[in-house]
């Protein structure tokens, strides 16, 4: 599945050409503006993607909790039965926002196709097949 279709409804880029047909700009101009729109819309769901709000959140929390946890006193680790909960939960959001973080970099969101030169679609809007 291409990005395209993944972050811009097919019905959605058929409307928004055929206004922009009724206003009077040429198919070149459409073609153009279509592109554009599907580009940005590509780049808001790169910029926006969850792993990367998640994975830093669970991050900086951890970071926290983890600090918090190296400089309870003793009464605190006594109050949860002799174990230090803030630092092992500390921990555990550290290892978890690196996971996300980690899977982001690994398989970041795919990149949009690069769009089709006019001529290479037909009036109908399907690609001819090859020659």
């Amino acid at each position: 599945m291409s990005e395209q279709s993944e972050h811009f409804d097919p019905d959605e880029r058929a409307a928004h050409a055929e206004k922009l047909r009724r206003a009077g700009y040429s198919e070149a101009d459409v073609q153009r503006e279509v592109t554009e729109l599907e580009e940005k819309s590509a780049t808001a769901a790169r910029i926006f993607d969850l792993r990367r709000i998640i994975g830093g959140l669970f991050v900086v929390y951890g970071v926290i909790v983890t600090i918090t946890g190296l400089t309870d006193d003793q009464a605190a680790i006594d109050k949860a039965q002799g174990i230090n909960i803030n630092l092992w939960t500390g921990i555990g959001m550290l290892l978890l926002g690196i996971f996300f973080l980690a899977w982001l970099k690994l398989r970041p969101a795919a990149h949009p196709q690069p769009p089709l030169p006019p001529e290479a679609v037909s009036p109908e809007g399907e690609t001819p097949r090859g020659e």
